[in-house]
């Protein structure tokens, strides 16, 4: 692959969009300007499976400023009702405490909110089913696992190795419900209008992906897809729960349609967004570890229990990363679903490899306690010389080279992995390491277009998104490099569906697939135009096949080291310092390259020690659903957190010479967590979180 020169690619650039968000000028989904907009809140069941028997609205419509208020009874059809989740409003039956049964439409989001709490719902109750565990009489194996891997592999003889092996790991290992939650909550406007006979609808939503919601979301209204425009130019997060449309959407569509021509404005609460737009499934996983007194893996199983939803099947591929992270000649995996009366679960950052890593990452590191081998070379003695699922070489594989510069830089010197019970006045003192892979990922179909407008600039148009990942910033950068000029000359234009084509902004792909269309683009304009092109021309090219792509495995690599701290008294938990070393290719831009992999490992960390949603079995909803009882990880949980990257080229994937690094920092950071707890303390806990609970009771 022949790969652009860097000049702009690499440096710290100030993002481009900064002043426009702090000084308020950068407008989301919901501060769209639109005239005269009405206000829409859902009404949603409050049991978890059952029917609707009835809905008398007659208070709600008799509030002063009330418009409208759909039902299941009287909303307006959808074209296609194959997709469970988006399939709103359609009949009468409700498989989650949560769902959407309706919604009201008033002149002020205040009027909306309390009248839907006015109208009368009367069900139809049925036992429901709403707890996960691992011998579940319904669990059952999915045809894949997200988004097209085999639900299992087999290779080896693995039993036999396993009766074989002179030390073994058996352990069970348990993530509980994580919730994405943005700092932007879901919202959008939906206005619906008439244009030449036909209705001509814009959605501004808050998503990963305005072609993907336009895709999704068109036929569903019997649209063609150029009559619904999805614009999203800023979104304020979304950690995979916005790389495709959720009810919501739907809804604010439905009313919209009923509004007489008015915009229609939707912001979820925090509380609702805890029933609709997704969440990390919970998983149980046991790991089974043979080796030789070496530390030499020779057999590996890693069987996964996770739920889905009975309303539309979601499969997390958490044992995947199993399949190829170590050498190991003998090997199985496996994923069993369970399909309760839930939400539907969905991507949240890492989806698969953040907590099958964790379980995996814990499991190695307790092979290192029982061959008495520090776990940094247990690692190495561990590295493959190829892709071991599927034989291919690796684009590049810098594992070892992570693990040794990260120890290096943290100060890890070769140890005994058993626990030090080391005390510093009241706190126990240990150290922990984990590694972290995820997969150089690029999506097809990606399209770019250069005009010039005069006066050296140039107009550059994809319809990707930018959801705080700086891609605002990465695609200027990129841009520039790949037409010679510099990035004050670029006017990037993206965020909406009269774009070029452009794929979602998830799994790590979106600087790979949108910039790779770009490059292409300005080869294309080079080309046609030459370096003095006249005012006005434009160019437009698809991102080419990748020559490479069946060729090699590109996965990225990291190692995370953790110092924990942990109160001998009161098992209070302290983590001062936190380091992620990683191989993620060419640096686009080394300042937002930095605050993605820092983003990552505190959110690792926040998975470790805090982020955990419970379910009420009972009434089938989840209780913790604010920031008050949902506890994520702040400033004051990591003092010294920091993340370096390896001086490398990525020769195999795109033009830039880059690999994703949007989410490998939170792969590996819980598991580095919970080993250095270890070391300090002698507890092992499996099952996250790591509260206090946990940890209290073993404690020397």
């Amino acid at each position: 692959m022949t790969l652009i020169e860097p000049h702009a690619i690499g440096q710290p650039m100030a993002r481009t969009d900064g002043h426009a968000k702090v000084t308020g000028a950068a407008r989301y989904a919901f501060e769209q300007q639109v005239e005269h907009p009405a206000y829409l809140h859902p009404i949603q069941a409050t049991i978890a499976r059952g029917r609707v028997a009835a809905m008398d609205t007659t208070a709600a419509l008799a509030l002063d400023g009330v418009l409208d208020v759909l039902t299941v009874f009287d909303a307006p059809e959808l074209a296609d009702t194959s997709d469970g989740e988006l399939a709103i409003l359609q009949d009468d039956r409700v498989h989650f405490r949560g769902q959407i049964i309706g919604g009201v439409v008033a002149e002020t989001a205040e009027i909306a909110r309390e009248a839907s709490a006015l109208v009368r719902v009367h069900y139809g109750e049925e036992p429901h089913d709403v707890e996960l565990s691992a011998d579940h009489p319904g669990l059952y194996t999915p045809e894949s696992v997200n988004p097209s891997f085999p639900a299992d592999t087999d290779q080896g003889d693995v039993e036999t190795a396993l009766a074989t092996a002179e030390v073994t790991v058996d352990a069970t290992y348990s993530t509980p419900i994580e919730h994405n939650n943005p700092m932007e909550p879901h919202a959008c406007i939906a206005h619906w209008t008439m244009r030449d006979g036909r209705p001509a609808v814009t959605l501004y939503d808050s998503t990963q992906g305005v072609h993907v919601v336009r895709k999704t979301l068109a036929p569903l209204l019997d649209l063609q897809p150029e009559q619904l425009r999805v614009v999203a130019p800023h979104v304020g997060g979304g950690f995979g729960s916005k790389g495709a449309p959720h009810a919501h959407d739907v809804l604010a569509l439905l009313a919209a349609r009923r509004a007489d021509g008015r915009p229609v404005k939707l912001a979820l609460t925090r509380q609702q967004m805890f029933s609709v737009v997704g969440y990390r499934t919970p998983t149980i996983q046991r790991l089974r570890l043979g080796a030789d007194t070496d530390g030499r893996l020779v057999a590996l199983v890693h069987d996964v229990v996770e739920q889905t939803s009975t309303v539309k099947e979601f499969a997390e591929q958490t044992a995947v990363t199993s399949r190829k992270m170590y050498a190991c000649p003998n090997r199985r995996t496996s994923h069993r679903l369970a399909a309760l009366d839930v939400p539907v679960p969905f991507w949240m950052r890492a989806p698969g490899e953040c907590p099958g890593t964790f379980a995996a990452e814990v499991a190695m590191d307790e092979l290192a306690v029982a061959c008495k081998l520090d776990p940094i070379e247990l690692r190495a003695r561990n590295e493959p010389e190829v892709d071991p699922e599927s034989g291919k070489p690796w684009s590049g594989r810098h594992l070892v080279e992570c693990l040794q510069v990260g120890a290096e830089r943290f100060g890890w010197y070769p140890r005994d992995p058993r626990p030090t019970k080391h005390l510093a006045g009241n706190w126990f003192i240990g150290t922990g390491v984990a590694a972290a892979t995820f997969p150089g990922m690029a999506m097809e179909g990606n399209t770019a277009r250069i005009s010039h407008p005069g006066h050296g600039h140039y107009t550059v148009q994809i319809g990707a998104a930018d959801i705080g990942t700086g891609t605002w910033t990465a695609l200027t950068q990129i841009a520039a490099d790949a037409l010679g000029c510099d990035v004050a000359a670029v006017d990037l234009q993206i965020g909406d569906t009269d774009l070029p084509q452009a794929s979602v902004a998830g799994g790590s792909s979106g600087i790979t697939s949108w910039g790779s269309a770009i490059v292409a683009a300005a080869k294309q304009f080079r080309r046609e135009h030459g370096e003095h092109p006249h005012v006005g021309v434009t160019a437009t090219a698809e991102a080419p096949q990748n020559p490479d792509a069946e060729a090699f495995t590109v996965q990225s690599f990291g190692a995370h080291f953790v110092e924990a701290h942990v109160n001998r008294d009161t098992a209070e938990i302290r983590i001062p310092r936190m380091l992620g070393v990683f191989s993620v290719g060419r640096a686009i831009n080394a300042r937002t390259l930095r605050s993605q992999l820092i983003g990552g490992i505190t959110m690792g960390l926040s998975m470790a020690l805090h982020e955990e949603s419970v379910r009420d079995p009972h009434f089938g909803h989840v209780v913790t659903q604010d920031l008050a009882s949902y506890h994520i990880s702040a400033h004051a949980d990591v003092p010294d957190v920091d993340a370096i990257w390896l001086d490398e080229v990525e020769e195999h994937l795109n033009p830039m010479g880059s690999r994703g690094a949007g989410e490998i920092g939170i792969v590996g950071a819980a598991a580095a967590v919970v080993n250095a707890i270890h070391h300090a303390t002698g507890v092992r806990v499996r099952d996250l979180p790591v509260t206090l609970d946990k940890v209290l009771a073993g404690l020397p």
